[in-house]
């Protein structure tokens, strides 16, 4: 049984009912809501893709989170377009309670069904990367921050789908508990119990990163020439004694089979496979990816790896490489201009 095609439209309905009170309490002089609304009655066509629009950052940044997927997100927000477009005026009482209910109960179910199919995924599975420089984010308004980062994403796989739902809407996108309840169908006092649990499940093993962004980006391009020199001791000096390579090729393409571990591994694995295994006319350029500096490789002018690193305390600590084409795929190409 899934939430949305059990509950749908109607209860979205109910989120905004539940939540008017609130709104009307807290409208200012320009007649904009506490939850954001500027135009809680949406009319005709043109009015409803403008007022669309203006959520469709939010909403992607809900799904990419809840999914760890560019397209199952993308596809999220056409439906919950969809959705918007057929809702009838009288069931929208506030359009941001409304699309943010109709895209959080649509990412549970495909969440649901997505996990059956990464039980059969090749190797290990990672979030699809997002570049997020100013001129890739083709939303406009994405939420960037920590909980973007691939790091974070795969803590939430820890999470059942309703705890990484309460778990983004309270702790990321600060909702109130009112709020959340509405969007789940849940009881405050079980949205309460469900982010403890949730808390418990990532709370002590949340790591923090503290690299600033030029540092990190200097530590990455350090990292980057070690590897290219070709000399394991170099880059060892790089690596956290506890380091741990990730890969996702999903069967498709070059990568490990399963995650490797400690200094002198990931630096001898990272060199062999730098010499034998890569294509030699690989072009690299720098990019931010979910939020941080990484490094985008072209083969023939279109993706062929994605990678970023966390470090902490000078060191790498984490080193993630994704290789599926299939996650690279809304990748842009090879940019004309070295970064």
């Amino acid at each position: 049984m899934t939430l949305c095609d059990t509950q749908g439209v109607a209860h979205a309905r109910t989120t905004e009912e539940d939540m008017e009170t609130e709104d009307k309490d807290s409208k200012g002089r320009d007649g904009q809501t506490a939850s954001g609304d500027t135009k809680p009655h949406a009319g005709g066509d043109a009015d409803r893709l403008a007022v669309f629009s203006q959520y469709r950052g939010l909403l992607f940044s809900v799904a990419y989170r809840m999914l760890g997927s560019v397209a199952d997100a993308e596809d999220m927000v056409q439906e919950t377009f969809i959705r918007w477009q057929e809702a009838a005026k009288e069931e929208i009482r506030s359009p941001r309670a409304f699309l943010v209910t109709v895209i959080t109960r649509l990412s549970i179910n495909q969440l649901q069904s997505a996990r059956v199919r990464r039980e059969e995924y090749v190797g290990e599975w990672l979030p699809e990367p997002l570049v997020t420089g100013p001129e890739s984010d083709p939303l406009g308004a994405l939420k960037v921050d920590e909980s973007l980062s691939m790091a974070f994403l795969l803590l939430l796989e820890r999470l059942t789908p309703m705890e990484r739902a309460v778990f983004l809407l309270r702790e990321v996108f600060e909702y109130e508990y009112a709020e959340i309840a509405g969007v789940l169908g849940q009881s405050e006092a079980n949205c309460r119990q469900i982010l403890r649990r949730a808390r418990q499940h990532v709370g002590d093993m949340r790591r923090r990163f503290d690299a600033s962004a030029r540092e990190h980006d200097d530590l990455l391009k350090r990292f980057i020439q070690a590897t290219r020199a070709g000399e394991i001791q170099g880059l060892v000096e790089l690596l956290s004694s506890e380091v741990v390579l990730h890969t996702d090729g999903g069967g498709k393409a070059v990568a490990l089979a399963s995650e490797v571990r400690g200094a002198e591994k990931v630096a001898g694995t990272i060199i062999e496979r730098m010499r034998t295994t890569l294509p030699k006319n690989l072009v690299a350029r720098m990019a931010r990816i979910n939020g941080k500096p990484g490094l985008v490789s072209y083969l023939n002018g279109k993706p062929f790896s994605a990678l970023t690193v966390d470090f902490r305390d000078g060191l790498a600590q984490v080193i993630y490489v994704v290789t599926n084409p299939e996650k690279l795929a809304h990748l842009p190409d090879l940019p004309s201009a070295p970064m």
